[in-house]
């Protein structure tokens, strides 16, 4: 078993992520050392994971079936989307809730505090920046266009607002829960304009989010990697334009100064590294920041872009923590 001596990178994500393949291929191009896991599976299939102690911090290593990797020779950490941490095969019950738990609070720990390491972008700094209500405000104070929202579990309330929204308003979900219909049919909320008519009493049930609708002209989707910012308009026939990605038609968009300042304040107030920016674009030209995805997909855009935005997220992992 090879025993990897080089600062590698470490990838974290699900075996089936094909947009950390497009990244891995341009590492590997580079001869720079990678090593691939998805904690939350494969410690269950033949990987390990150890960490220690002692008076010069945390020191340990993760094996995998063809490699060991000292924890304190990470370069940097890709931390893309590994699956959630299950219970091993067998185990079921209350048992596998303490497994699983066991296993989020100690692996994800050790991965978190990986000495000297770069993030791409730390986890706790992700699951910060999913928060809507969190985005909105720094939004806000990064200096975006954000349109009017209210969240709220009052239905006269979301009603009042809706109602007095001139282009109408909209419904998002405040995070994209897995949900099935009762056939079992998994079923998507998608972004969808919502009449204040139609709002019923069960807005009560849970905090709703209601946005005023953006007449716009075009959609932009934003991707950051550090300074480096690629942008495409985004032309749909739908309102929410990942509803049918196959009718999308992208094109490269030049960043407006102002927007890119806005960028760069956001990151900062999370601290991150890379960040897929939404924006409704209006036919006077404003854009209105709709959410940030801080771990949103790519690979979709023009083959261009992606390979653009590969190489800027290949060249943060090659340089680690001098990036």
């Amino acid at each position: 078993m090879a025993r990897d001596r080089q600062r590698a990178v470490l990838v974290l994500t699900n075996s089936y992520d094909a947009t950390a393949d497009v990244v891995l291929r341009v590492l590997a191009e580079r001869r720079v050392p990678v090593v691939r896991v998805d904690p939350g599976v494969d410690l269950h299939n033949g990987a390990s994971l150890a960490a220690r102690y002692l008076a010069g911090g945390q020191r340990g290593t993760l094996t995998t079936t063809s490699r060991t990797l000292d924890l304190d020779r990470v370069r940097s950490v890709w931390y893309r989307r590994p699956s959630m941490y299950e219970a091993p095969a067998g185990m079921d019950g209350q048992d596998a809730a303490f497994a699983r738990a066991e296993a989020y609070w100690g692996v994800g720990g050790i991965i978190a505090a990986l000495p000297g390491a770069h993030f791409v972008n730390h986890p706790w700094h992700n699951r910060a920046a999913e928060h809507k209500p969190a985005q909105l405000h720094a939004a806000i104070l990064s200096g975006f266009s954000v349109p009017e929202t209210v969240i709220t579990t009052d239905p006269e309330q979301a009603r009042a607002f809706c109602a007095g929204r001139p282009h109408g308003a909209v419904y998002k979900p405040l995070w994209n829960t897995p949900y099935r219909d009762g056939d079992g049919k998994a079923v998507q909320a998608w972004v969808s304009e919502v009449k204040p008519e139609e709002i019923t009493d069960a807005v009560a049930a849970c905090p709703h989010l209601f946005q005023a609708k953006i007449p716009k002209a075009f959609d932009v989707r934003l991707t950051a990697v550090g300074d480096r910012l690629f942008a495409a308009r985004v032309d749909s026939p739908d309102l929410d334009w990942r509803r049918r990605q196959d009718l999308l038609t992208c094109t490269p968009l030049p960043v407006p100064d102002e927007i890119a300042g806005a960028v760069a304040r956001y990151l900062a107030a999370f601290q991150l590294v890379f960040g897929a920016f939404d924006f409704a674009v209006t036919g006077d030209g404003q854009w209105w920041f709709l959410e940030c995805n801080p771990n949103g997909q790519w690979a979709f855009l023009p083959e261009a872009m992606t390979d653009a935005i590969a190489h800027a997220l290949a060249d943060r992992l090659r340089k680690g923590p001098t990036a």
